[in-house]
């Protein structure tokens, strides 16, 4: 076994009975009952709020864990468009309020980079990115693990033209090196929850990641028509 596997069984050993739910790319669950993950996933791009409920008691009951045993709820922050991304955040944090247990938000994006590198160590760095439409693409890179075992962030999630994606492959010409994923893989954000939880590192803000802002907004003030 690697280093890094013996990391991540540590640290869900510590982490305890968790719950991952993503639905920034399609709508993925996972469930770890201490020792093993447990996923369920849908590809559909707009039926979240459709598939949420039976993804988590799938995995729930995959993992043989009851919601009253889970101890930390993994809620993928984004980036994501903005009604599908806060269907996966509220239901991770209905959970979460349901069991009374802390909400550990995540960059859905450093699962997908995790996935990667576990896969693939070689790789020099993995950018992963989203369709944001209006021909840009929502992207973040990462470099390899750090000792914790957790890709480092080498630029913030950000827009970018669509023809980045070429200037980026002709600078990292590794095979595999951009990602474009149709979901987001819930094991592994879990599995970096626990990395996290053994290195004592802070997790995100729990702040939604939108790929833009809403083209609905609230009216501001009245203006004034008379003096």
């Amino acid at each position: 076994m690697s280093e890094q596997a013996q990391r991540v069984l540590q640290g869900l050993a510590e982490l305890g009975p968790a719950i991952a739910i993503d639905s920034s790319i399609g709508t993925s669950v996972a469930v770890s009952n201490g020792t093993a993950i447990f996923a369920a996933s849908s590809d559909d791009p707009l039926g979240h709020a459709e598939v949420v409920a039976d993804l988590i008691t799938e995995a729930l009951e995959s993992a043989g864990v009851s919601p009253s045993e889970i101890r930390a709820v993994v809620a993928g922050m984004g980036p994501g468009p903005f009604t599908g991304l806060r269907v996966g955040i509220a239901a991770a944090k209905a959970f979460a309020i349901g069991v009374n247990v802390e909400l550990l938000p995540m960059v859905s994006h450093e699962a997908v980079a995790h996935a990667s590198f576990s896969a693939d160590a070689s790789q020099g760095e993995v950018f992963v990115v989203t369709d944001a439409r209006r021909k840009q693409l929502f992207g973040t890179r990462y470099a390899r693990p750090d000792r914790s075992g957790i890709p480092v962030v080498t630029v913030a999630p950000a827009l970018y033209s669509r023809e980045i994606l070429d200037t980026h492959e002709q600078s990292t010409p590794q095979p595999g090196s951009t990602f474009q994923p149709t979901s987001i893989p819930a094991d592994a954000l879990i599995e970096l929850a626990a990395l996290r939880k053994l290195a004592s590192r802070a997790f995100e803000p729990d702040v939604a990641l939108y790929l833009r802002e809403p083209d609905v907004t609230l009216p501001g003030a009245p203006k004034r028509v008379l003096s």
